[in-house]
């Protein structure tokens, strides 16, 4: 029998890569899908990496079929990495590039001119330009001091202020390519990050509080259970911080483009404005503060103690509407129909529940001052959570 579970492990350990080649494959094929479908950051990738190839091609064009030159490699490597995620950090890369580009260019010669030798002018300058390469005003494009060293001093020609002129010449020719064609063809314009994050903490923070109102319904919750709903809440922080990376691509791909070249792009419109961040943000602080409560008074070595009986299926039940109202945001955000319920009696059923738990608070300030403080505290919570959802889609 261990020969046969022996066996039976090598053969999977076999298939593994096999396996992994699989899932990669399959990731790829629904990217494709996903491009050919609908727009989305898969389609955006695919429109960024063939723009970047088109201005390579183009430089080279210019650079080598039509002004001839025989060395024309500067020109489409610069078009090429300077096709950005966004219009403004290709301008701001390509003054960077190039002055890194003018430094190695010339350092280069300079040693080339002392040593007389390649060797030994890549020895002498490349310590250099590796130092200079870190300084922050290059950003990443530091490392292109080394490189265009190395490529000027590969090409063999000789040391003269018309070669380095001529390797400067190619990269603001790569340069002014690449920038343009990121500009005027197709610019990218990140607005539908933002909304899809937004909606995406919307419908997280839903799940978070559907989930904590399952559990304090139906399970005897306890220590663990609690850590699950903090590691819940913990993955609405790291979602709040993508939506506040999002906004800032949101801004800066903004910048530098104008409004028919928006209207070209077909970018979508409307994106929520940023009071909608701070909104969230709130609610992801809300239903940390609510969970770390439950953590304390789920924990035998606090003073804390949980609340129980009637009053605690009643704050299961407000969570429960809190959420269903989180749900129908993420919803409204991404402009699908979201099931339909009357706001008039969910604001109905909110205030019955509260009159219910401000009443379960009174009995609960005569068994104690520990559950009193947890109960309050949590129900504090709930009112702030509703208070935040609640009036924006009134007023939708």
């Amino acid at each position: 029998m261990t020969a046969v579970t022996s066996a039976a492990r090598e053969l999977v350990r076999g298939r593994r890569p096999l396996t992994a080649v699989w899932r990669g494959t399959c990731a790829v094929g629904r990217s494709v899908r996903a491009a050919w479908r609908a727009p989305g950051r898969e389609r955006d990738l695919v429109v960024q990496s063939l723009k970047a190839a088109g201005a390579a091609l183009i430089a080279w064009a210019v650079a080598g079929v039509w002004l001839g030159d025989p060395m024309a490699l500067m020109a489409p490597w610069v078009a090429l990495v300077l096709v950005q995620a966004t219009v403004y950090s290709s301008v701001r890369q390509a003054g960077q590039q190039f002055a890194a580009i003018c430094a190695g260019a010339l350092v280069a010669s300079g040693a080339q001119a002392i040593t007389n030798d390649i060797t030994g002018a890549l020895a002498l300058s490349l310590p250099v330009l590796m130092l200079i390469a870190n300084w922050s005003r290059f950003g990443q494009q530091g490392i292109y001091t080394a490189t265009t060293a190395v490529f000027v001093l590969a090409s063999g020609t000789a040391v003269s202020a018309a070669a380095v002129g001529h390797r400067v010449g190619q990269a603001a020719l790569g340069a002014v390519i690449g920038v343009a064609v990121n500009a005027f063809v197709l610019p990218p314009i990140h607005l539908r990050d933002v909304r899809e994050n937004l909606a995406a903490l919307a419908r997280e923070a839903g799940d978070v509080l559907q989930s904590v109102a399952d559990d304090l319904r139906e399970t005897e919750w306890d220590a663990q259970i609690t850590a699950g709903w903090s590691s819940d809440a913990a993955r609405l922080q790291r979602r709040l911080e993508a939506l506040e990376s999002a906004r800032s691509w949101s801004r800066e791909s903004l910048r530098l483009t104008s409004g028919p070249l928006r209207k070209l792009h077909r970018a979508p419109t409307g994106v929520p404005p940023e009071d909608e961040d701070q909104r969230w943000s709130h609610v992801t602080g809300n239903i940390t503060a609510l969970t770390r409560t439950l953590a304390v008074a789920a924990d035998d070595q606090r003073t804390p103690a949980p609340p129980e009986g009637p009053v605690l299926d009643l704050y299961a039940r407000l969570l429960k509407l809190i959420g269903d109202s989180c749900h129908a945001e993420a919803a409204r955000l991404l402009g699908e129909a979201a099931e339909p319920r009357p706001e008039a009696a969910a604001e109905a059923t909110m205030e019955e529940l509260h009159r219910r738990l401000q009443n379960g608070l009174r009995e609960h300030a005569g068994q104690g001052a520990a559950r009193t403080a947890v109960l309050g505290t949590l129900l504090l919570q709930a009112e702030n959570l509703w208070a935040e959802i609640v009036p924006e889609q009134q007023t939708q």
